[in-house]
């Protein structure tokens, strides 16, 4: 075989050549396995209650990473950012089907619409997508570094995929459509809680309580204003009842502890 300028061998050449052309020319890969980075830690310890997209209530959660993604490195110069997007798993929803039309809780449960064109967990990969505000990162014994953030729209013990920063130039859209949702977007109820009631939930949880009350949990098809419902928050279940447009609490009830879990 012939040696190039320098010592190379040609036929090693071509051979490498070869090799990746063939690589190139293989089918792209289908399938990829997720691997699981983080969990969610906050107060949802229930779906129901939980708001329907990321930013609508203003409680903290904490992302904290899995062992082997506790590399402090990894998160080198994410302070400078103001809020992150998080790539999770909806790993409360069991059904292994998808389906190509879904009925949108908040239009009455009667309209269908194609589940691209909605935010249902009931897609082929069962993955959500959220906004959040980043307030902090901080070390926790046993935990490495942890991230504040606030708006999440996911429950205690969600699986988070990735995290990429938000940046504003490129992701914000203020002009953009938002469709069928655009209708519901300022969709409020009144709250009216009992003194007595309210010194029941902890001062910092009184607020965001409220917030999820506010956007009215139930399924919109659901308007029996004697039907009693429950939402558990930061270890309680907290009951009430829609009248008139105004959430009534009439009870608060621990939660059992291995609820929790």
């Amino acid at each position: 075989m012939g040696l190039l300028q320098g010592g190379m061998d040609f036929g090693i050449l071509k051979k490498e050549f070869r090799q990746a052309i063939y690589k190139e020319a293989q089918p792209m890969q289908e399938n990829m396995t997720l691997q699981v980075i983080a969990h969610v830690e906050n107060d949802y310890t229930g779906k129901f209650g939980i708001p329907r997209q990321s930013g609508m209530v203003g409680a903290v959660s904490e992302i904290v990473f899995m062992p082997e993604y506790r590399d402090a490195n990894a998160l080198r110069g994410i302070e400078g950012y103001t809020h992150l997007w998080l790539i999770w798993g909806f790993h409360k929803f069991h059904d292994t089907k998808w389906s190509p039309m879904v009925k949108p809780p908040r239009l009455g449960g009667n309209k269908r619409m194609g589940v691209f064109a909605t935010r249902s967990p009931n897609r082929p990969n069962k993955l959500g997508l959220s906004s959040v505000e980043l307030v902090g990162v901080e070390q926790r014994p046993g935990k490495g570094t942890v991230l504040l953030v606030r708006g999440a729209d996911m429950m205690h013990g969600t699986p988070v995929y990735d995290i990429k920063p938000y940046v504003a130039f490129v992701d914000s859209h203020p002009e953009a459509s938002n469709g069928w949702a655009d209708a519901k977007k300022d969709y409020r109820l009144e709250v009216e809680i009992p003194q007595e009631l309210l010194e029941q939930i902890p001062e910092a949880k009184r607020e965001a309580v409220q917030e999820i009350l506010a956007l009215d949990p139930r399924p919109a098809y659901q308007q029996d204003p004697t039907a009693p419902y429950g939402v558990s928050y930061g270890g309680q279940d907290i009951r009430f009842r829609v009248v008139d447009g105004c959430v009534h609490v009439f009870e608060i009830a621990q939660e059992d502890a291995t609820h929790l879990k």
